[in-house]
């Protein structure tokens, strides 16, 4: 869906950043990832990292609005410089990728003394499902699906732009003294993964602690814990780190056999849409990208997972192609820190913030944690504001009698949305959020041209979640700048089209089937 989101996914905006972005000229379109040469590995960027510093520093408001739901709008702030963003000719001015982008890294600061008091008389006057026990720990379940859309308070299931504001929050929040997740296996991508283990490795500059409990636990998971100040599991806990593997269906020989022909024309050879419905096996082409796609994403896990645990990188190896995984062997080579069950490792924070054994734990759940304002916390301000649109699901041009309302980008309703921020002054910037395989070429070539007219009147980033392929890649290409995680999938590699062919199709040698299979 395509959604002008609330500013809460943005961290508080790292004020040198802003202006090293949003105020730049830009010639032409650069495309900013984490695995280009000219940034580190270790520092993926990402627009919504780029706005990330201390409360302290003025704030530039971020406005957001959903152009599928009603859902209602939420402001945070920062300030941007005055330097214009085109030419007199209109044409956008180029700059040095290279010695301009700052790293987007997160700043913890501690709060003046007198914003400390300004907090604590805001938590005083705060409504009530806005209050937390001092020295609470703040409790979250990572599993199952992460949507990259804002979810309302009646909604069920994880929220990144939520997790991620939460994260931010916790480690400025006085009342809350740290954080226990619980993580269970998960159902999103790779780029959703890293910005979370991001962000908890920003909680930590907080110095607070942050500890995990994983009773299952594969790659993804193990990726998020061993970020963790302490990673504990059950003795029958289930780890299966075997690797990475990919595999496909291919449904040509059924389609053969009832006499039905796909008919599929594609450009480029890499474009592999249309080989489930013509191929029998993979070709050469879709294995040589997939087996690229493994060998990028396996690397940086074994280095991250190297890097945390303190072992070199063939050990890490030698350890995933073992393939039996005892848990106590994982405690005894330092894989895990210990072998506890979820009581037991409440016991360990009690013992660790004081409290009485016959006491209950303070702690405080994602879902109500969701509801504290960042306002309560001294972390949103300012007039001027920063559009965040979201676009999520695959593109179409019309919205469908039958599709569900929020499960994909319709264009018309992404086109009125940019109409409505570049005859708005009260944007300032804009970041396009995208999480899209791709989908109608011409939906995408319509959203394109007003990206790129909203980019020749104001700056626009374009931000890259798990997936940003094909159509999705197509209108990143609008925006001025774009910027990716470090593992997300992202890119054109063709275009397909096709028809089916069925003037053979056999019904009477399917009633056969049928009738031979009963049998």
């Amino acid at each position: 869906m395509s959604k002008l989101l609330h500013g809460c996914h943005l961290t508080s905006i790292h004020r040198r950043s802003c202006a090293a972005i949003l105020s730049k000229s830009l010639r032409s379109i650069r495309v900013v990832s984490s695995l280009q040469p000219q940034f580190s590995p270790s520092k993926p960027q990402n627009a919504l990292s780029y706005f990330s510093s201390s409360l302290h520093r003025r704030n530039l408001s971020l406005r957001a609005f959903d152009s599928s739901s009603e859902t209602k709008s939420d402001v945070v702030s920062e300030e941007t410089g005055e330097k214009d963003y085109k030419d007199d000719d209109g044409a956008l001015s180029s700059t040095s990728v290279a010695e301009e982008f700052p790293t987007g890294d997160f700043e913890f600061k501690e709060m003046s003394g007198w914003m400390s008091f300004v907090v604590k008389l805001r938590m005083l006057i705060a409504f009530p499902w806005e209050r937390v026990r001092k020295g609470s720990v703040f409790t979250m379940k990572l599993r199952g699906q992460i949507s990259d859309q804002l979810k309302s308070r009646f909604s069920s299931g994880l929220s990144l732009p939520q997790i991620c504001e939460n994260f931010i929050k916790a480690a400025y929040d006085p009342r809350i003294s740290g954080i226990y997740l619980h993580i269970e296996p998960l159902s999103c991508g790779w780029g959703k993964v890293e910005e979370i283990r991001r962000h908890i490795l920003d909680f930590k500059k907080s110095g607070k602690f942050i500890v995990a409990y994983a009773p299952a636990c594969g790659e993804k998971e193990y990726y998020l814990g061993s970020a963790c100040d302490e990673l504990y599991a059950p003795p029958s806990a289930y780890f299966s780190l075997y690797g990475l593997t990919v595999q496909a269906s291919f449904l040509g020989g059924v389609f053969e056999k009832v006499g039905i022909e796909p008919q599929v024309q594609r450009i480029g050879k890499y474009k592999s849409a249309g080989d489930q419905l013509t191929r029998k096996t993979m070709s050469e082409e879709n294995c040589e990208m997939l087996t690229a796609l493994l060998d990028n994403i396996y690397g940086n896990w074994l280095d991250k997972i190297s890097s945390a645990k303190g072992k070199k990188r063939e050990d890490t190896e030698n350890f995933i192609n073992e393939g039996v995984y005892q848990v106590e062997k994982l405690k005894e080579e330092g894989w895990i820190t210990n072998i506890n069950y979820d009581d037991e490792v409440i016991s360990i924070l009690k013992e660790r913030l004081g409290q009485p054994k016959d006491k209950n734990l303070p702690m405080v759940d994602y879902r109500k944690y969701s509801k504290v304002r960042k306002w309560t916390l001294g972390l949103s301000g300012g007039k001027d504001q920063i559009a965040v649109i979201r676009a999520s699901g695959s593109i179409s041009r019309v919205r469908s009698p039958f599709s569900i309302p929020g499960s994909g980008i319709t264009s018309e309703q992404f086109i009125e949305k940019i109409r409505s921020v570049r005859d708005s002054k009260r944007y300032k910037a804009v970041i396009i959020r995208i999480d899209s395989p791709g989908g109608d070429a011409l939906a995408s070539d319509l959203m394109w041209r007003e990206i790129r007219l909203l980019a020749a009147s104001k700056p626009v980033i374009a931000s890259m979640s798990d997936v940003a392929a094909s159509g999705g890649y197509y209108m990143a290409m609008g925006a001025g700048t774009i910027v990716a995680e470090n593992l997300t999938l992202t890119g054109s590699i063709g275009v397909v089209t096709g028809k089916a062919d069925n003037h053979k199709f056999q019904w009477t040698s399917i009633s056969m089937r049928l009738n031979d299979a009963k049998l």
